[in-house]
C-alpha cells in the first residue's frame, strides 16, 4: 500500500485587523507589536466629560501643547508590548537575584571600607524616592497621554522605575544587615539634609507639571539622563577603584535599563520634533528651561561624591544629555 503525501498551502483570508491593513497596505502582515498599539487610543462616543476637567474630553489630545497629525506614529524601537516586555525583565530579574544573592553570601559589601559604605548609603540609597517619584511622573504620562504607542510603553516604563526603586531599597537592606535603619535614614535626608533638598524640590516641580509631554522630556531625558550616569557610572566607577565593585553587580539592572530605555525616550522626542517646528521649538525650550535647574540640583551630590572634581564630572554629564537632545533634532 503506498501512501502519496501531498501539501497544500492556504491563504489566509485576512492577514490582520482592518485597521492595520490600511495603516500597513496590502499584502503586509504586521508584528505583534504593530497590533498591539496601533489604533487603540479612543477618540470617539465619549458620553461625558470629566468631572475633575470638565474644559476637556477624557482623552484629549490637548493636553499637552505639542501636536501630532498621528499619534501612533510615536512609536517603541524595542517594539515592547506586554509579552516581550515581562520576558526580558524576568530574564534581568533572574539575573539580578543571583547578583544579589552572590553579594550577600560572600559578604562583598563589608569589604568595603566603612566611610566609603557610608558615602555609598548617603549618596545612593534615597534615589528610591527619585526613582519613585519617576514612577509616578510615568504613571502621569500613561494616564494623560495620547496615542497607545506612548502611553502603552510609559505604564511599562513607569513599572521599571518601582523596580530601580525596590533594588535601591535591597542595597540599603544590604549595608545595614537586613535592618531598615539604612532606609529610615535615607528618607530623613531626603526629607531634611540641605545636600538632598534641590533635587528633592526639583522632583516635587515635577510632579506637579501638567503638561505631558513636557513631563516626558524633563522626567525621561533630562532628570533620568543625568542621574543615572551621575550615580551609576561616574560613582561606580569611582567606587570600584576602592573595592566597591560589588555595587556593580547591585547595580546592573539599572546599567543595562537606561542604556535600553534611552533609545526609546530619543525615539519619540525625535519624532515628536520632526513633526513640526512648532513641535521643536517647545521641546528645545523645555530642555532650555529646565536643563540648568535640574544641573543645580545635582551639584551637591556631584560635589560630595567627587570633590573638586565634581564642576567638570557633572559638566560632562550635561553636556551628554544636550548632544542626546541635538540628534533627536532640538536645538539645545
Amino acid at each position: 500500500m503506498s501512501i502519496d503525501l501531498k501539501t497544500a498551502s492556504i491563504e489566509p483570508i485576512r492577514r490582520t485587523f482592518d485597521h492595520i491593513a490600511a495603516r500597513l497596505g496590502p499584502g503586509k502582515s504586521p508584528t505583534r507589536y504593530q497590533e498591539g498599539v496601533w489604533g487603540l487610543q479612543p477618540a470617539l462616543n465619549f458620553h461625558y466629560r470629566p468631572t475633575w476637567d470638565p474644559a476637556r474630553l477624557l482623552y484629549d489630545p490637548e493636553r499637552s501643547a505639542i501636536r501630532m497629525a498621528d499619534y501612533d506614529d510615536l512609536v517603541d524601537p524595542r517594539q515592547y508590548y506586554y509579552g516581550t516586555w515581562t520576558i526580558q525583565r524576568g530574564k534581568q530579574q533572574d539575573s539580578q537575584e543571583k547578583n544579589f544573592e552572590f553579594v550577600d553570601k560572600r559578604g562583598l559589601v563589608d569589604s568595603l571600607d566603612e566611610a566609603w559604605q557610608r558615602r555609598l548609603a548617603r549618596l545612593v540609597v534615597p534615589l528610591r524616592h527619585v526613582a519613585w517619584a519617576a514612577n509616578n511622573n510615568n504613571c502621569y504620562i500613561a494616564a494623560y497621554g495620547y496615542g497607545a504607542p506612548l502611553t502603552s510603553a510609559c505604564s511599562m516604563h513607569m513599572m521599571d522605575h518601582l523596580a530601580v526603586a525596590q533594588y535601591v531599597s535591597r542595597l540599603g537592606l544590604l549595608l545595614a544587615g537586613n535592618e531598615t535603619t539604612c532606609l529610615d535614614a535615607a528618607k530623613a535626608e531626603w526629607m531634611e539634609d540641605p545636600m538632598w533638598q534641590p533635587l528633592r524640590a526639583l522632583v516635587e516641580r515635577t510632579m506637579v507639571t501638567r503638561d505631558w509631554c513636557e513631563l516626558f522630556v524633563v522626567q525621561n531625558l533630562l532628570v533620568d539622563g543625568t542621574v543615572h550616569p551621575l550615580v551609576f557610572d561616574r560613582f561606580d566607577k569611582l567606587l570600584v577603584a576602592h573595592g566597591g565593585a560589588a555595587f556593580s553587580m547591585l547595580s546592573e539592572f539599572m546599567v543595562d535599563w537606561f542604556a535600553e530605555s534611552s533609545r526609546w525616550v530619543d525615539a519619540v522626542i525625535e519624532r515628536v520634533a520632526a513633526e513640526s517646528p512648532g513641535n521643536a521649538e517647545l521641546c528645545t525650550a523645555w530642555v532650555s528651561q529646565w536643563l540648568p535647574r535640574v544641573q543645580e540640583a545635582l551639584l551637591p551630590l556631584a560635589g560630595y561624591a567627587f570633590a573638586g572634581e565634581a564642576s567638570a564630572m557633572l559638566d560632562g554629564i550635561v553636556d551628554d544629555v544636550r548632544a542626546r537632545a541635538a540628534k533627536c533634532g532640538l536645538a539645545a
